[in-house]
């Protein structure tokens, strides 16, 4: 159990405040199957913490005549179809919020959705009025791992980066993280611990994350 000193909190979405990967992962195999592209276990989870976009550009020889963009919406319109998975909260994700808004602590969002959708998203889960920042796919240059998005937190909210802590759930935006130079908790929600293991602290979920007086996190963890 360790106490981390903390100026800023800094959240992924996907996967991080609400699990939300059954889901994406029945809409790109969707899109993948409308086409005929084979796709594996390892193809669907390259889009895990990444900006769709920047995923489907890199797969474009897969879809010849079709830009990233379309290819991107087609799949977007997928979430909406009946039976697709439910989107869940992760355990003591809302409990935490409330907990460093009420100590004062600045919190921003660093998602690589775009800005429709993580206000959605975060209406759902009854916090998006907590939050005093939200950076969003659409508001950078360059996705995760590239560290701009979080950057551009610690930025906004007049913090140092060393001195925030940001929770992720993926590789792609625990080294954006890092490369940040943030405390990194990371949360097995959706990747094993080994896929985790350049976070600073890894914890199945956010229930295993406190807030005490100081103020500071209590991380009990894996």
């Amino acid at each position: 159990m360790e106490l981390i000193a903390l100026r800023a909190a800094v959240f992924d979405l996907d996967g991080t405040l609400i699990d939300t990967e059954p889901r994406n992962r029945v809409m790109w195999a969707r899109l993948f199957a409308a086409y005929d592209v084979p796709c594996d276990d390892e193809l669907i989870a390259s889009f895990a913490g990444r900006r769709g976009q920047d995923v489907l550009a890199g797969l474009a020889h897969l879809f010849p005549g079709r830009t990233a963009e379309e290819l991107f919406e087609q799949a977007v319109s997928y979430e909406t179809l009946p039976g697709m998975p439910a989107d869940v909260p992760v355990p003591g994700a809302v409990d935490l919020i409330r907990a460093l808004a009420k100590a004062g602590v600045p919190l921003a969002v660093v998602t690589s959705g775009l800005r429709p959708y993580a206000e959605r998203l975060l209406d759902g889960l009854g916090v998006r009025d907590l939050m005093d920042l939200i950076v969003t796919g659409g508001d950078v240059v360059t996705g995760k791992p590239h560290p701009e998005g979080y950057l551009a937190a610690a930025r906004d909210l007049d913090v140092p980066p060393e001195g925030a802590v940001a929770f992720e759930d993926a590789p792609a935006g625990v080294a954006a993280v890092k490369a940040a130079g943030m405390t990194c908790v990371g949360v097995t929600t959706t990747q094993p611990v080994g896929a985790l293991a350049e976070a600073d602290h890894v914890v199945a979920d956010l229930k295993e994350v406190d807030v005490v007086p100081g103020p500071a996190l209590r991380v009990r963890g894996l």
